[in-house]
């Protein structure tokens, strides 16, 4: 049925006028004198056909046909109804229902009022002596139009509005079933969008679920294989390089793989997909959008630049836009930031100082009341990302400014080499610190000791 209406809505009116057009020439053949263009309702047959074809395409064309006829008629430019011709006013009618069918509602509306307008204009000239000659049951008008008018006026008007009706009433029924059938189909996609967003809801409540899942298991069992494998490094400084080398490969892997399980898990996005993560060519735009902050950054390197690995590349990142974040928050606008990345070491040792915010005048309360310290996490994250790319971090105050130096080793190290200190007693992270912790190069002036710098880092937790 919906099929047959989409055909009918598109090819209807066409159809609907050569059938029109055929049955009056066939119902009238033998009246036309053997011409079709000499007979009297050729023109009016034309013009009605015309408005019934072009009624679903260009509804106001089709109008004006009807309006040609009636005004043609008046101005006695096209020949007035024969008493049995009046019918052929019946196909305006049949082009409103197919209007009303079709059209938009502010068409409709013209439709409709010009087809009343229309249908008194036929009636009366049907009845006037002057145009028509009665119409098959009304007599001849002889004596003026008063009489006839006064007496079946309202009677043909009446029965021409009620054909229009029944037009009419036809094309807004077809329009309203299609648009019932458009109301249905829409509630019915909105039901389906709808279970839907619910099955994409608990398919993401189960993947954060699942995510959050895995990762307290990879975090606590990395973690558990990682100190280990350093605890056992520890206690058995006594036993064969080979062993010391396997229990130093089984932390930097479980490190390493928690760093990248991380990442992964939280790049996972709403739609499954993995989120590109931050790398070491991303700094760069990080720090010109912070001194489009009004940050103030200088910054520098040194030596020659070693990959790293994905998990290493994020944790310096995320350091270095810690640091700078808590430059702006502390420092306000205008901070001095100098950083600097060391390559010379067995890893990258990066250094960071920032001013600090003046002191408070005398007698002015101190908005951050050291006496009520907050714990913050700024500086805790980034311990353990650092923690979990191999490496440490150190931050506390240095006079006017605040130092954060951060140590990462480099990803590749030949298995075969006696970790340093492993004779002393120490660890191959216990020997390279203090070796990877060189002054600011721009700053001219040397960074704590690693013990001074950890005291006081948890003094300036609050910097988090």
């Amino acid at each position: 049925m919906e099929q047959i209406l989409k055909y009918a809505r598109l090819w209807g009116a066409p159809v609907a006028a050569v059938v029109f057009f055929s049955l009056w020439c066939v119902g009238e053949a033998g009246r036309m004198g053997g011409s079709l263009l000499m007979w009297e309702g050729f023109w009016p047959l034309v013009l009605m056909t015309l408005a019934i074809a072009t009624a679903t395409w260009k509804p106001l064309v089709s109008l004006g046909f009807t309006a040609s006829l009636l005004a043609g008629q008046l101005f006695a430019l096209i020949p007035p109804m024969a008493p049995n011709h009046w019918a052929i006013y019946v196909g305006s009618f049949i082009a409103l229902g197919f209007i009303l069918w079709t059209a938009p509602r502010r068409i409709r509306f013209i439709a409709a009022g010009t087809n009343t307008a229309a249908a008194a204009v036929m009636a009366f000239l049907m009845l006037s002596w002057r145009y028509g000659d009665g119409v098959g049951w009304f007599m001849p008008a002889t004596a003026g139009d008063r009489w006839m008018l006064q007496n079946n006026g309202w009677q043909l008007f009446a029965l021409l509005l009620l054909i229009a009706a029944a037009c009419s009433a036809v094309g807004l029924l077809l329009a309203l079933y299609q648009e019932r059938g458009s109301l249905f189909r829409a509630r019915e996609q909105a039901q389906n969008s709808l279970k839907e967003t619910e099955i994409d809801l608990v398919v993401e409540q189960e993947r954060i679920r699942i995510a959050r899942d895995l990762h307290d298991v990879l975090a606590h069992s990395l973690a558990v294989i990682a100190a280990q494998a350093d605890g056992t490094r520890y206690l058995s400084k006594d036993q064969p390089k080979a062993i010391l080398n396997a229990l130093d490969t089984i932390a930097r892997s479980a490190r390493s793989a928690l760093v990248d399980a991380q990442r992964v898990i939280e790049g996972v996005r709403d739609d499954g997909m993995v989120a590109p993560q931050p790398r070491l060519s991303d700094i760069p735009a990080l720090i010109d959008g912070m001194q489009r902050g009004s940050l103030k950054i200088a910054s520098s390197e040194s030596g020659t630049p070693v990959e790293l690995s994905g998990g290493q590349e994020m944790a310096v990142f995320r350091i270095v836009q810690e640091c700078l974040t808590n430059a702006l928050k502390h420092g306000g606008r205008g901070t001095d930031v100098r950083l600097h990345f060391d390559w010379s070491g067995p890893g990258l040792t990066l250094h960071v100082a920032s001013t600090t915010a003046p002191a408070a005048p005398a007698g002015q309360a101190d908005p951050a009341d050291r006496s009520t310290p907050r714990v913050g996490r700024g500086l805790a994250g980034m311990r353990e990302r650092a923690h979990l790319a191999g490496g440490w971090l150190t931050a506390g105050p240095d006079g006017e400014h605040f130092r954060v130096t951060a140590f990462i080793p480099f990803g590749s190290r030949d298995a075969t080499e006696e970790p340093a200190g492993s004779a002393a007693g120490g660890t191959v992270d216990e020997a390279a610190a203090p070796a990877a912790r060189p002054a600011l190069a721009t700053a001219g002036v040397s960074l704590p000791a690693a013990p001074a710098s950890e005291a006081s880092g948890q003094e300036a937790d609050d910097r988090g």
